[in-house]
């Protein structure tokens, strides 16, 4: 009968039902909900797109509607930062949720000439990336796109935590030092083999990402997807050079086109997550890796890329999880790139070590609407003679080697026109003991780029 069951039998159910209980609760089982089903992570980052590049950062001359869509999705953050002003910098920090200035990793990678500088200028062999962190919890992990973290031998993406590698190493997807006109395109591998150059990079790398859903759907996977665009030299590819507005200059154009297809290629890939059944178990990021190279493209904010002025380093930030991170929000607490990776550790339901010692912090409580304290007391640059600390709304930037220290109140200037250092000397002075504190804990940059202060053209 029903219940009805020997002695033994229900000694042996109770045994076996304590030891499920037991394991369940093992302090060594990395116990989170979300382990059981672990969200499937994907990372993008554009190459070079200024903030209000796109059109729900203030974008009027065309509409990027995918990304807009994912920023109303989810969350949309109005001061987020890297840290770097160039590409090298701001992808280690990413990488190693570290500010990249503790290693020494603030030039871009490119320019050795002997394998010493080639070994200085690729990421830390002892470094460990956020590949690795998402393999150890059981991930897949691809990248598709642009690396630039060095070109060691040993540094290859598929060396350093990545499943599988479709894209370039460093520069854009023309290879460039300044002068880059009539010099070759970048090469392209898949793995450590060289491939054909494609018609388009980003069509080639959007399909890719496209066959990559496709293979590892039934596992968590990491996708890391730094685009090429729109780093110079801009391409401005039809149809989407087609849909700008002709009366403006080509030039213009070409950038608009370039951003065009940036939408269009990141709303393939999150149709195919969602035809795919995933987008409630898909966390995603987005953002740029610094800003644009000219002025005219970086308003409202001051500065480009190469400098600590606001339009190198504030960017697009959007963070989406469907049905769990509630829709619509805006953020206006400064985030930085370096709290992706702890946010998706937590994510993924793994165990942050303080041996690491990420500088970056888990945004999930923040997002989740669990609380309202501010992510960060303070946000720190280094690169070569410039430094700048950012806390609250006040931010002091040194921003060249003949530049003055300077102190803006960004929530009222924004543009960093009024420089308020004279009026007030005692918070010039705090910030700066600040910056001081921190930098104590950084390396020296283990190589000079000399256009950090014009030395050398910038170029892209």
């Amino acid at each position: 009968m029903p219940g009805n069951h020997p002695p033994a039998l229900k000694n042996k159910s109770r045994l076996l039902l304590a030891l499920g209980l037991l394991a369940a609760w093992s302090p060594g089982t990395q116990a989170a909900e979300s382990t059981s089903q672990p969200p499937n992570v994907i990372v993008f980052l554009a190459d070079d797109l200024a903030y209000s590049d796109l059109s729900t950062y203030g974008n009027r001359q065309i509409k990027t509607p995918r990304i807009d869509q994912l920023a109303a999705g989810g969350a949309k953050f109005l001061n987020g930062y890297v840290s770097g002003c160039t590409c090298s910098p701001t992808r280690a920090g990413l990488m190693t949720g570290r500010y990249q200035q503790r290693f020494g990793f603030e030039a871009n990678a490119e320019g050795g000439k002997t394998g010493e500088e080639i070994a200085v200028r690729s990421l830390d062999r002892a470094a460990v990336l956020f590949p690795q962190r998402m393999k150890a919890l059981g991930y897949v992990t691809g990248m598709i796109g642009k690396w630039h973290l060095g070109d060691a031998p040993w540094c290859f993406p598929t060396e350093r935590g990545y499943d599988e590698f479709f894209g370039i190493l460093p520069y854009g997807i023309e290879r460039g030092d300044g002068r880059e006109l009539g010099n070759p395109p970048a090469t392209l591998y898949r793995g450590k083999d060289h491939v054909p150059t494609p018609e388009n990079f980003m069509n080639a790398f959007g399909d890719e990402a496209l066959a990559f859903l496709e293979r590892h759907q039934k596992k968590p996977f990491f996708l890391y997807v730094p685009f090429t665009a729109i780093h110079a030299k801009q391409v401005g590819a039809e149809p989407w050079l087609s849909r700008t507005d002709a009366s403006l200059p080509l030039p213009r154009r070409k950038r608009l086109a370039d951003i065009l297809q940036l939408d269009e290629i990141t709303g393939r890939i999150l149709d195919k997550i969602r035809e795919l059944g995933l987008e409630e178990n898909t966390l995603i990021f987005f953002l740029s890796d610094n800003g644009a190279g000219a002025a005219e493209d970086s308003k409202p904010f001051r500065g480009t890329k190469w400098t600590l002025w606001e339009g190198g380093i504030h960017e697009p930030f959007i963070v989406s999880w469907k049905g769990k991170i509630p829709a619509g929000q805006i953020v206006e607490y400064p985030v930085i790139q370096l709290d992706i990776l702890p946010t998706t550790l937590a994510a993924a339901g793994g165990k942050i070590d303080p041996e690491w010692k990420l500088d970056g912090v888990n945004l999930l409580p923040l997002l989740e609407k669990k609380t309202e304290t501010a992510p960060h007391d303070a946000l720190f640059w280094r690169v070569g003679p410039q430094f700048a600390v950012r806390q609250g709304d006040w931010k002091l930037v040194k921003a060249g080697l003949a530049e003055p220290v300077r102190l803006f109140n960004l929530a009222e200037d924004k543009g960093e026109a009024q420089d308020l250092a004279a009026k007030e000397p005692a918070r010039v002075q705090e910030l700066q003991v600040k910056w001081d504190e921190w930098n104590r804990g950084n390396q020296p940059p283990r190589w000079e780029d000399k256009r950090w202060n014009g030395k050398e053209p910038t170029g892209h």
